[in-house]
């Protein structure tokens, strides 16, 4: 299985590289390709991970990429990413993006990572050991299931991450807002849950 990863260089996102660093076969993108290109990998590949920062309306390229415009991944690839049901889209309100757009994959509502979005959100005085926490155990989490099929990965990430969301409210606050979409049908929490 070919896997194209997503990933604009940031620092505020390194920690989402733990993802995938154990893929075989992969290729990682952070940078330096004009979309034409980037469509091509797409095509040519089975699943795509995208990751980072972005908003309802796609994957921002962080400057990145040349003449790409504001986001890398945006309304333009949704034929080619219709193609594939092994996605994640891992960015702040991605569920918007793959809702409006009928894809398949793992994806997230807003997602706290940093201190300054817990603020935004309520969190007046959280700390950035406990958001790092919430991280890390995603991203474990995530890296140790990425090649189960797409429900065993949304499963245990709903339920290994949900024991650390006992404890800690960041983690509670994203897990709220984890997705798996199919072709067919839209899961969230509340079926697993119910």
């Amino acid at each position: 299985m070919k896997t194209l990863i997503m990933h604009p260089k940031d620092p505020t996102t390194d920690v989402l590289t733990g993802i995938y660093s154990s893929i075989n076969n992969k290729t990682v993108i952070n940078g330096g390709i004009p979309k034409l290109e980037l469509r091509k990998l797409i095509i040519t590949h089975d699943r795509i991970f995208m990751l980072g920062h972005g908003s309802p309306w796609g994957l921002l390229g962080m400057d990145q990429f040349p003449f790409s415009g504001t986001y890398i991944i945006d309304d333009s690839f949704v034929d080619e990413l219709k193609e594939k049901t092994r996605n994640l889209y891992i960015w702040c309100h991605a569920d918007q993006f793959v809702r409006r757009h009928g894809l398949s994959g793992l994806n997230c509502g807003m997602f706290i990572s940093e201190v300054g979005e817990a603020f935004i959100y309520g969190f007046k005085d959280m700390d950035w050991a406990t958001i790092e926490k919430s991280n890390e155990i995603f991203v474990h989490i995530v890296s140790k299931y990425i090649n189960e099929p797409m429900g065993v990965l949304y499963e245990r990430l709903f339920y290994e991450y949900g024991l650390l969301a006992r404890t800690n409210p960041i983690t509670k606050f994203n897990l709220e807002r984890l997705h798996l979409n199919s072709p067919s049908s839209c899961m969230n929490l509340d079926k697993l849950a119910g």
